[in-house]
């Protein structure tokens, strides 16, 4: 990858375009099944893009609980994008909506004094939920709901790349019916940085200039493109990620703790403290996250079998229900020091 950033053709992409980050936008656009994309730094500027398109002020958005959108992008949707944001509750299982929900959010009283709902935002995977996959009926049963009601759609599809391998569905059978998609080319697949938001031509030409808005257009783009023309190539090795979240998550079932069973990349552990649990695994040598009030532990391409068994030796059983803090005594946290720093943070 960094060899490919390296030797990439550049051009001057707020100018008149960079050859190898438009070959990068078309790329992503055909796999998407989009008329077209943009590059941009980040997935947060990608979402924002999207909703500052879709949403005039005073108007509401619908997104799943927990989203991505709501809850992990400072309030941009509001403060940039004019949106009201109206959460929906998983009635279909965790981070799912139904379209009955969907078109019960929707209606309005016909007031003009009302908040008029004119966007539905979808999560695959649901990073919250714990990577939980949409399946393309029901999304595609989502934006007929959406359509109905006259919403847009938008799909932040940070993870599609999991829910398609989980599925063993192409990316573009889980996009149909989005107005506009967002995909990132870093996490799983490993690039440094960037994202891609996808959409009709006229999308993209207003993108394009909502995105120098937000500052994120850039010269010399070939570079980070290139890096993610690799990314691409990694897609399919997803399943490896998906397999070691699977054998992580009976690893900890089977030493007491309450683990979901993962359908991607991302382990929940249901815990009484998760700040204390957090500290407890630190001090183990591994690194875990939070999110939704639980334990959040991630598998890619930089953990192997060997980090996963290690891992599992330093977290050991499950300790006093009051903690949920690893059962292994100190001596034992002892002697795992001496493995390679790289098991240590390979869950971060």
């Amino acid at each position: 990858m960094r060899s490919a950033m390296a030797e990439a053709a550049v051009g001057d992409d707020v100018l008149d375009r960079d050859p190898t980050m438009r070959e990068l936008e078309e790329r992503v656009a055909g796999l998407l099944g989009a008329a077209d994309a943009l590059w941009t730094p980040t997935g947060t500027m990608a979402n924002i893009v999207a909703l500052m398109s879709h949403l005039d002020r005073g108007q509401a958005f619908l997104a799943p609980q927990g989203s991505h959108v709501l809850d992990f992008e400072l309030g941009t949707s509001a403060w940039l994008a004019g949106g009201m944001p109206r959460p929906l509750p998983h009635d279909g299982g965790p981070g799912k909506v139904t379209a009955a929900a969907v078109r019960r959010a929707a209606a309005t009283d016909g007031s003009y004094a009302a908040l008029h709902p004119a966007l539905l935002c979808l999560e695959n995977t649901h990073n919250a939920a714990g990577g939980t996959v949409t399946a393309p009926e029901e999304h595609a049963a989502l934006a007929a709901a959406a359509r109905a009601a006259r919403l847009a759609v938008h799909l932040d599809g940070a993870r599609l790349w999991n829910a398609a391998v989980a599925l063993g569905v192409p990316p573009g059978a889980l996009t149909v019916g989005a107005d506009t998609v967002s995909v990132c080319l870093s996490k799983g697949l490993g690039a440094p940085v960037g994202s891609v938001v996808a959409g009709s031509v006229e999308f993209v030409e207003h993108a394009r200039r909502l995105r120098k808005m937000l500052g994120g257009g850039v010269r010399q783009g070939g570079m980070m493109a290139a890096a993610g023309l690799v990314a691409l190539e990694n897609v399919d090795r997803l399943a490896e990620d998906h397999t070691r979240a699977a054998t992580l998550a009976a690893g900890l079932r089977e030493r007491g703790w309450r683990v979901r069973e993962p359908q991607t990349n991302i382990v929940l552990v249901d815990v009484a403290d998760v700040a204390g649990t957090i500290a407890a695994f630190a001090e183990a040598g591994v690194r875990a996250g939070a999110i939704a009030g639980k334990l959040r532990l991630m598998t890619h391409r930089d953990v192997t079998d060997r980090h996963i068994a290690a891992v599992l030796d330093r977290i050991g059983e499950v300790g006093p229900a009051s903690t949920g803090s690893p059962g292994a005594p100190p001596a034992q946290l002892d002697r795992t020091r001496d493995l390679p720093q790289q098991a240590r943070s390979a869950l971060s």
